[in-house]
């Protein structure tokens, strides 16, 4: 039950604060152009986000195991359109140079 703690607080702290200054465009000039476009990537780094919790509150609420696998299902769902939201933003940026 600590590490779901653990996890859900370094998840919040790293991935919750760069998705949201990905996705409103406040990034560092000088990391811009690695990151463009820069709105997908603030997508998918807040669906990567997003797994930590559909994963780690179930499991601390003391849900049903029926409803953490399902939470646990959605969050694989999540990101991996968050995996197809960057791989298509590559691409764009890959044939527009």
């Amino acid at each position: 039950m600590l590490w779901q703690w653990i996890g859900l607080a370094v998840f919040s702290v790293t991935l919750l604060p760069a998705g949201v200054a990905l996705l409103t465009g406040r990034v560092p000039g000088r990391l811009r152009p690695r990151l463009d476009p820069m709105r997908p990537r603030g997508l998918a780094v807040l669906a990567f986000y997003a797994a930590a919790p559909l994963n780690a509150i179930p499991r601390l609420a003391d849900a049903s195991p029926v409803l953490t696998l399902a939470a646990t299902g959605l969050g694989m769902l999540v990101t991996l359109a968050g995996c197809i939201v960057v791989m298509v933003a590559t691409q764009r940026t890959r044939a527009t140079r």
